[in-house]
């Protein structure tokens, strides 16, 4: 059984549902209604199938490239912790994937919106390290399947209710929240490279 309450957090903070209302009001700005509930569901079925690909093949193709897992694990927690820092300190999620704005509502539905706003490469890099072949049953990585469509689908739910949500925090407590979601994805981080290390150390 895995502990739900951390995969569920870990999975929150790299898909940062907050953190994608701006970007979905922004790039759907111009559209009516009907159009950005069909965006907001095409945006969470492609992000759940690229998610789930990285699930099921990630580590499939790491051993076929003949790379070790914990080494994976470190070089990811590294850009996990680059990707949080670039949160935190540089530019925010919203500030910064707003500018990569498509005009038809099907291209803006995968780019940015589906990658790299919903599966970008911290959810791709957690969805790897939280199914773990050597570490979680096939039955503890169904369940961590299952919350991360949980996750989808409070993407999916804020992004229905984008409209009242912008009228609530505003572009400057969605920047907020988004640094603080970065706070937290960098000790993640840190505690990846750690257990990285750990276990190359206990291969060798």
């Amino acid at each position: 059984m895995i502990d739900f309450v951390a995969v569920f957090i870990t999975l929150f903070a790299v898909i940062d549902p907050i953190g994608t209302v701006p970007v979905f009001i922004a790039v759907t700005d111009s559209y009516d209604q009907k159009t950005k509930a069909r965006v907001a569901l095409l945006a969470t079925v492609v992000s759940a199938l690229v998610l789930l690909f990285f699930m099921v093949m990630g580590e499939f193709i790491l051993t076929y490239l003949s790379i070790p897992l914990p080494a994976f694990q470190i070089s990811g927690g590294i850009v996990l912790f680059l990707f949080a820092l670039n949160m935190i300190f540089g530019e925010s999620k919203p500030e910064e994937e707003i500018k990569l704005l498509k005009k038809s509502h099907k291209e803006t539905a995968i780019f940015p919106l589906a990658v790299p706003s919903i599966a970008g490469p911290g959810a791709m890099l957690a969805a790897v390290l939280l199914t773990k072949n050597s570490v979680y049953s096939l039955w503890e990585q169904a369940q961590t399947a299952l919350v991360m469509i949980g996750v989808l689908f409070i993407v999916y739910i804020l992004m229905l209710m984008s409209g009242f949500i912008s009228r609530f925090i505003g572009s400057s407590g969605a920047s907020i929240i988004s640094r603080v979601m970065g706070l937290i994805l960098s000790a993640i981080a840190t505690t990846n490279i750690l257990v990285g290390f750990s276990e190359y150390f206990n291969l060798s």
